[in-house]
């Protein structure tokens, strides 16, 4: 999340003077989505041990002053891969998105990551896997610069607040309705600089039939020692990730 999602904020257009009846948009917009992935990536570590999530959530936009507040879930396995409990991410986020001046635009906001009865806290070497981010990002055409700052414990890090995480990219739209997304991000954990890493991505992604599908090409530079399943598979490892989401 978004998690890559956040698989997991909300797309508006935020237009300035006049614009045609036509184009206007409700003040109060309300959707839903839900979805499914090949295996789930957060910054391009496997939170699902490498297999199949399902995701689903719902967001809503005041288009006049670009105020957004949504949730969203997908199934997990790293938390009781760690020791803990709970199969369940939750993902409760609220913020403000609008121009700073002419085709140059922000989006400001806070996000929680719970995961219900996670129990890691009680693990040893561990902390509670609950976080909360605040972000902000800056936009010029199909470019983007995000920096997201940890207000808690980040994931399960012990001493871990004042994390940060970089994420640079670009979602360009191609001919015939493909959109190409580029992506690279650093992620710094306060403390266990071990953990530290860069990730990568090139995605593409395509409406048929009402779904978007998506392929995306990802992976690290973490620490494959540190970054592993409990049979041992690195979950930061390169790989090919398909989705289909419908939202409605």
């Amino acid at each position: 999340m978004k998690k890559l999602v956040i698989a997991a904020a909300v797309a508006t257009t935020f237009l300035s003077g006049f614009v045609h009846a036509a184009d206007a948009k409700p003040d109060n917009e309300v959707s839903f989505n839900i979805g499914a992935v090949s295996e789930y990536r957060y910054r391009a570590i496997s939170q699902s041990r490498l297999d199949p999530a399902l995701q689903g959530g719902a967001d809503y936009v005041h288009n006049p002053s670009g105020f957004y507040a949504g949730t969203w879930l997908s199934t997990i396995k790293w938390t009781k891969d760690a020791g803990g409990s709970g199969d369940i991410e939750w993902d409760i986020y609220a913020g403000k998105k609008g121009e700073i001046v002419k085709d140059v635009s922000y989006d400001v906001g806070v996000l929680t990551y719970v995961y219900p009865s996670n129990g890691l806290n009680r693990v040893p070497g561990f902390a509670d896997a609950n976080t909360t981010e605040i972000y902000g990002q800056v936009g010029m055409g199909p470019f983007y610069a995000k920096y997201s700052h940890s207000v808690t414990n980040l994931f399960g890090f012990v001493d871990s607040k004042n994390s940060g995480y970089l994420d640079l990219g670009a979602n360009v739209e191609l001919p015939d309705g493909y959109n190409l997304a580029l992506h690279v991000g650093r992620q710094t954990v306060k403390n266990n600089g071990a953990y530290s890493y860069s990730d990568w991505k090139i995605g593409v992604t395509k409406e048929f039939f009402g779904v978007n599908f998506g392929l995306a090409a990802l992976g690290t530079n973490a620490e494959s020692k540190l970054y592993v399943t409990p049979s041992g598979k690195f979950t930061g490892k390169t790989t090919l990730l398909l989705s289909a989401v419908k939202t409605f």
